[in-house]
């Protein structure tokens, strides 16, 4: 497949390690990939699969930009409560990253506008700016693009040294 010249190219994998991203990696190699975003909810079974996620990282020295929580709580549009629909019974992505020493990017609550836009597509992030999930998704992509710059500046000075 040829993307053409792209800023960022978002590959979107099944969860937890397998043939695909053993594919997705080799395959890409050669384009010099920036990392990996690892996305998980806060239920220990997909902390299980993302544990294994950074494993097969570290081991095809793919960078870790980052996991991102998602289904991470719901704040009431009404009473503006949160509520946990899905407790972190273990400690969530936020232990997890502590432990494996992977930076926490963020984490993005339950939005029904989320649903709601996409199946008109609309960007969510246009049609409610001031969304807690807005925020927390304009807060994670800069932390990727600051982290992607960063990986670019060095590669530059490798090949200019």
């Amino acid at each position: 497949v040829d993307w053409g010249e792209v800023d960022y190219l978002i590959v979107d994998t099944p969860p937890g390690p397998s043939d695909e991203h053993l594919s997705v990696v080799q395959y890409l190699a050669a384009a010099h990939i920036d990392g990996a975003v690892i996305i998980t909810t806060p239920q220990e079974v997909s902390l299980q699969d993302v544990r294994k996620e950074i494993s097969f990282c570290r081991k095809v020295k793919l960078p870790i930009i980052g996991v991102v929580e998602n289904m991470s709580g719901f704040l009431c549009p009404k009473c503006k409560k949160e509520s946990q629909i899905f407790p972190p019974t273990t400690g969530g992505a936020e232990l997890m990253c502590k432990d494996l020493e992977v930076p926490l990017l963020g984490r993005v609550p339950l939005d029904p506008l989320i649903g709601k836009n996409c199946d008109k597509g609309q960007s969510f992030l246009i049609d409610a700016p001031d969304s807690p999930a807005t925020l927390a998704y304009r807060s994670i992509i800069q932390k990727i693009q600051e982290f992607c710059n960063l990986h670019q500046s060095e590669e530059e000075n490798l090949i200019s040294s």
